[in-house]
């Protein structure tokens, strides 16, 4: 509904095509991929797999503003695949962690193996809150497994990643200062519990990637690292930033100031230049790891 009020009233985004694909994902699932590309624009070119916000557990990639921010990206020359992976709970759920990120890596593995037939030269990640966290964790995901190689980078938007919700981390100020301003924190800790119900990986880097230690960041490819300077989340992004610099890996850390959470991705209507100048960046980034 939220989605429906926000974006209902827009013009639709010409020079676009989409359609969808339903692969095996390694839990032997079905995943849907919302495919976008822009129309007459000859490839091979940058690939965007986006992830949902939601907090790894409510949202879909069809709703109408994810399928409107695809639609963005794709109409600057690139292929935006969405993936519909599995929800902590909720119409997708309950599927705790890893479902959502297992689903998220087979989804940038079919990517890649299909990239001859897609039109894609390389590819990132790219989400806003959850799905900031999950185009993290996918990433250090492929760390682990042994093929990093297929992701040139990550833009991350107001990434929902310290786990420090239930109880706030007093190293973390934006949680106090922003609490209630569009997001309430004591709520996103719920979301973390429905994500993770025993608590067993609060601090396991693939679950919260705030957590994660320099050993297991040391040689991720470039990142992106974009906050909200009136989002609770903002300083766990920022300090995430920080590691991953400390960690040696080619960071930038970018700040839109006066937005809430998100509100460069859920705001078009009321600040489109705002909305813009990030649909420039993550185009701008991904054509430079190409």
């Amino acid at each position: 509904m939220l989605f429906d009020a926000l974006f209902g009233q827009l013009e639709p985004v010409s020079g676009v095509e989409s359609y969808t694909e339903v692969i095996k994902g390694e839990d032997d699932n079905d995943i849907t991929l919302y495919i976008h590309k822009p129309t007459g624009v000859a490839g091979p070119l940058p690939c965007v797999v986006h992830t949902h916000g939601g907090g790894m557990v409510i949202l879909k990639a069809s709703g109408a503003g994810y399928q409107r921010w695809r639609d963005l990206l794709a109409a600057t020359g690139m292929v935006v695949v969405g993936v519909e992976f599995r929800n902590g709970a909720g119409e997708l759920g309950p599927h705790p962690f890893p479902a959502g990120l297992n689903d998220c890596a087979s989804s940038v593995r079919w990517v890649t193996e299909n990239r001859e037939s897609l039109g894609v030269s390389t590819v990132i990640m790219s989400g806003e809150s959850g799905g900031g966290n999950l185009s993290i964790a996918t990433t250090l995901k492929a760390s682990k497994e042994g093929w990093l190689e297929q992701i040139a980078g990550v833009y991350a938007m107001c990434p929902y990643i310290s786990n420090a919700y239930a109880s706030k981390d007093p190293h973390l100020a934006s949680l106090f200062e922003n609490d209630d301003y569009f997001l309430n924190v004591a709520n996103m800790g719920a979301l973390a519990k429905a994500y993770d119900p025993d608590g067993a990986n609060a601090e396991n880097a693939l679950c919260w990637p705030y957590h994660a230690k320099t050993s297991e960041l040391q040689g991720l490819p470039p990142h992106v690292i974009s906050v909200n300077q009136l989002d609770p989340l903002r300083d766990e992004g920022l300090a995430f930033a920080q590691k991953l610099v400390d960690a040696g890996v080619a960071t930038v850390s970018r700040t839109v100031n006066g937005t809430c959470h998100a509100g460069d991705a859920l705001f078009e209507a009321a600040m489109p230049e705002v909305a813009a100048a990030t649909i420039r960046d993550i185009h701008g980034f991904a054509v430079s790891v190409t």
